[in-house]
């Protein structure tokens, strides 16, 4: 399979490149019609293109050159979903009530809270002995998860002598509804399990209340995220979830995407479609921001591919990105968010994050995602702490791990029609929104990580 006409290598029917014609040493090697490295020796027509004669071209930060860009028309589409409507004007699609510590070495007791009341335990390992710029960061986490719209109530446990103390937690999270967010500090209360017990039951109280009504499709924020990657990423997954984008774009829903290391060598795909050069800077910053994070930590930037990854046919981070970014549509580029950040227009927006499937999607959850569609080839049972649709890109990985895996994408490859499953996806995503469980909810599979960079006391 040839994706693109300019392309020097085809798609075997085991995921792996092969050269269409002989490529001499220094050439470069061209998939989806874009570089994805250079060859580091002489390959033979039919030859397997792979990391033992292939080499990325990634190094350094970048400069890219900004183009206005005209935006086409698109038809808008008006249609809802059953979610709840909350006090300040957000929507969720689930009310679930979270347990969130501000600290790690309560974890156990956020866990066994969370087992006697039937709730859910976000549990981290930081909160302590963190300073600076990583102490902020995990405030801006967990503050974004604390005021998820998808929680209908959060009891906020602290221990009393961490750095992230309720106090400093409270003044960034702002304005919050106090039937619903509650505090509890163990270092002050008697009995720990009964006073948690109690604000959890005062928390249930309001939500039992709650009823889902119509609420505009617009109002929805998808995340879109791969991992375990493998060489039909991007050619059926990717590219299918990025029609769904396109289609929720329709509706003008915002659409998150993360990873940014997996943006590096595909910036000006991304970029050229900036609504405006404020926006092209603001994520091009980023984009090198997370560039020089390597560079600073003496790791060159095209080190990405995991060996799961290079087994299942990608070979460069290039390659890699070129696939991961077609999630996106072709959608408008509308913004950077920083961890916690959250915006309310319509669009894509950057969210700052690493490959790393956890820490990515607990960005994407953290910056108000209500659902993460997740394209996997390699397959994988993480969830986020939001509903994660978990998209297979070949069949095999559908047909063997079905209790892992919502849709299958791998049907492209047997010819069915991409509209067709676009529609298929797009109307999933709805029925979850409106409170069909994923196959990760049903197995009871969340988990959050949280991005760290500095020194731990």
């Amino acid at each position: 399979m040839q994706i693109h006409s300019s392309d020097n290598v085809e798609i075997g029917l085991d995921g792996q490149k092969y050269a269409i014609y002989n490529i001499n040493k220094g050439e470069n090697i061209i998939k989806y019609g874009f570089p994805i490295g250079h060859a580091k020796c002489n390959i033979k027509k039919g030859e397997k293109v792979c990391p033992d004669n292939l080499k990325s071209n990634l190094k350094g930060t970048d400069n890219w050159e900004y183009i206005p860009y005209v935006e086409p028309e698109i038809d808008l589409n008006y249609g809802t979903f059953m979610g709840y409507q909350r006090k300040n004007g957000d929507v969720g699609i689930r009310n679930d009530i979270f347990i969130i510590p501000t600290v790690g070495c309560i974890n156990d007791t956020a866990k066994l809270l969370a087992d006697i009341n039937g709730v859910k335990a976000i549990t981290h390992p930081y909160g302590c002995s963190q300073l600076g710029g990583d102490l902020v960061t995990t405030q801006k986490f967990l503050c974004g998860l604390i005021k998820h719209p998808n929680a209908g109530g959060v009891l906020v446990l602290s221990l009393g002598c961490e750095n992230n103390r309720i106090e400093l937690m409270k003044e960034m999270l702002g304005d919050i509804d106090t039937d619903r967010i509650k505090f509890l500090s163990l270092q002050e209360c008697n009995d720990e399990i009964e006073e948690g017990t109690t604000l959890i039951t005062a928390i249930k109280n309001v939500t039992k209340n709650d009823k889902r009504v119509p609420l505009p499709i617009s109002k929805l924020k998808i995340g879109v995220k791969c991992g375990g990657s493998d060489g039909y990423s991007g050619i059926t997954a990717n590219p299918l979830v990025g029609l769904v984008a396109d289609k929720f774009y329709s509706y003008k829903s915002q659409i998150l995407m993360s990873e940014m290391p997996e943006v590096f060598g595909a910036e000006p795909i991304l970029l050229s479609r900036a609504d405006s050069k404020n926006t092209f800077n603001k994520c091009a910053d980023m984009i090198n921001a997370f560039r020089q994070y390597f560079i600073d930590h003496g790791e060159s930037i095209g080190e990405n591919p995991s060996p799961g990854n290079i087994a299942g046919g990608i070979s460069t981070l290039e390659e890699k990105s070129l696939g991961c970014v077609q999630k996106a549509g072709k959608v408008t580029l509308k913004g950077a968010l920083n961890f916690g950040e959250t915006a309310n227009d319509s669009g894509l927006y950057l969210v700052n994050g690493p490959g790393n499937d956890q820490v990515a999607c607990t960005a994407l959850a953290a910056s108000g995602a209500h659902i993460i569609l997740f394209t996997t080839g390699r397959g994988t049972p993480f969830c986020s702490i939001v509903p994660t649709i978990k998209i297979s890109t070949n069949t095999p990985l559908f047909e063997k791990k079905s209790h892992w895996i919502d849709f299958n994408a791998g049907s492209i490859l047997e010819n069915a029609d991409k509209l067709n499953l676009t529609d298929e996806l797009f109307d999933l995503c709805i029925k979850t929104a409106n409170g069909q469980l994923t196959k990760g909810e049903l197995n009871g599979y969340f988990d959050i990580a949280i991005f760290k960079d500095g020194v731990t006391l």
